[in-house]
């Protein structure tokens, strides 16, 4: 269950001047489920040599740095270590860019193709005498390093040159390319982001009368050190425990529970029927602070092949190997449920699921119609051990389903012949 791609990064120069030069950068997921939520990206790097940033559009520097060396014109940033951030939407038509002015935030290919890549423009100085090309085509001008995207997760590689990307201007079938481009490749870590896990499941069934919890501390225990504070009773954080900004991703504050989870996904087997099975899948939020917008549901299930309608949330397969298709991505619906409130009434999104029953191979018993792995937003949720799962009753058929309308059937049938023959 691999994301299949990367964040990447890539600087496509666009022309050279007697002094620096003018470079597009493009910052591209492509990730299948995981995406860039708010704050969104943060692209940070370290200047090989006396690099300026002079003008920025699409996107702008944190800070402006020590340019107490220039007079008259200041330029946009003289950081060393300059970090670029997108601009929000709304920002005025003389500063915007193609592909600019949403916050940093990137959707996964799979969601949203039109909204995973960001684009902006840079004007770079350098206080040396002259920016060129050298015989083989490339920059002499060190090449920046320390790269960072300033999410949690991510690491990121050093500049590597790579062919020169090509593009049509302006709609024109005349077909350019950059002098040159250098590409950044970031990839992502759960152990990297957090030593806790962010989520877990529970489950349950028609025929099983008590709800499998989420393991005891899946993502941490009450009092634990290092375990961050939880709301009793939801009551909301005090105001001290806020970020100071708007800009900073905000904590986890989470309610008071036995698992300790922001999220928790319920997956429940509701009913079954000659030649189906209904299940209903859903996710809580257990965050006092935190909405978490287009959020990712993916499920690794033996029978997802045989998924035959989705009624309240978007789908779509991953076939990883060969023929067989046993994980897909859930995601919510534009303007309906794509945005999952944070702990309170309306801290949950739910759906329900037909699954076509395969007669060769299908069957209850072991464990067999609950998911094998769940992700919520590419990071893996902790699942019950597999002997907490919920087991047959013991006059069910392992080969096949307990069918409370057989049962319904037989006890009419005894009624009515015992009236037929009183």
């Amino acid at each position: 269950m691999d994301p299949n791609g990367n964040i990447t990064i890539k600087w496509d120069f666009q022309q050279f001047s007697a002094d620096g030069y003018t470079v597009m950068i493009h910052i591209h997921n492509h990730q299948l489920y995981r995406h860039i939520d708010s704050p969104g990206w943060k692209l940070g790097w370290t200047w090989g040599g006396e690099e300026v940033i002079w003008d920025a559009r699409g996107a702008e520097a944190t800070e402006l740095g020590n340019c107490s060396k220039f007079s008259g014109t200041i330029p946009h940033c003289c950081n060393k270590s300059p970090v670029i951030v997108d601009l929000l939407p709304g920002a005025p038509y003389n500063i915007q860019t193609k592909n600019c002015c949403r916050g940093g935030v990137l959707s996964s290919l799979l969601q949203d193709q039109s909204n995973c890549l960001s684009s902006f423009q840079l004007s770079v100085g350098s206080t040396r005498a002259g920016v060129s090309l050298n015989d083989v085509g490339d920059l002499e001008t060190p090449k920046p390093y320390n790269f960072s995207i300033g999410v949690p997760g991510y690491t990121c590689s050093d500049a590597i040159a790579v062919p020169p990307t090509k593009y049509h201007s302006d709609g024109s079938r005349h077909r350019m390319q950059a002098l040159l481009t250098w590409q950044v490749s970031c990839s992502y870590s759960q152990f990297r982001e957090a030593q806790a896990p962010k989520c877990c499941v529970s489950l349950s069934t028609f025929y099983y009368e008590s709800i499998v919890p989420c393991p005891t501390c899946s993502c941490g225990c009450q009092g634990s050190p290092e375990t961050p504070k939880c709301a009793r009773g939801g009551r909301q954080p005090a105001l001290s425990q806020l970020p100071d900004g708007d800009d900073l991703p905000k904590p986890d504050v989470v309610m008071c529970t036995r698992h300790m989870c922001p999220i928790r996904v319920h997956w429940h087997l509701k009913r079954s029927y000659k030649g189906y099975w209904r299940v209903k899948v859903t996710i809580n939020n257990f965050n006092m602070l935190k909405n978490y917008s287009d959020w990712s549901l993916v499920v690794q299930h033996p029978n997802l092949q045989n998924l035959t309608e989705v009624f309240s949330f978007n789908y779509q397969p991953l076939v990883q190997y060969g023929d067989i298709n046993d994980t897909g991505v859930f995601w919510g619906i534009k303007h309906y449920n794509e945005m999952l409130l944070q702990q309170g009434e309306f801290g949950n999104v739910q759906t329900e699921i037909l699954l076509k029953k395969d007669p060769a191979a299908f069957t209850f018993q072991g464990g067999w119609p609950f998911p094998r792995k769940i992700l919520f937003n590419g990071q893996e949720c902790v699942m019950p051990t597999p002997d907490e799962y919920p087991s047959l009753p013991r006059s069910s058929s392992a080969s096949r389903p307990f069918d409370h309308r057989l049962s319904l059937r037989i006890v009419l049938f005894m009624y009515f012949t015992a009236y037929l023959f009183t």
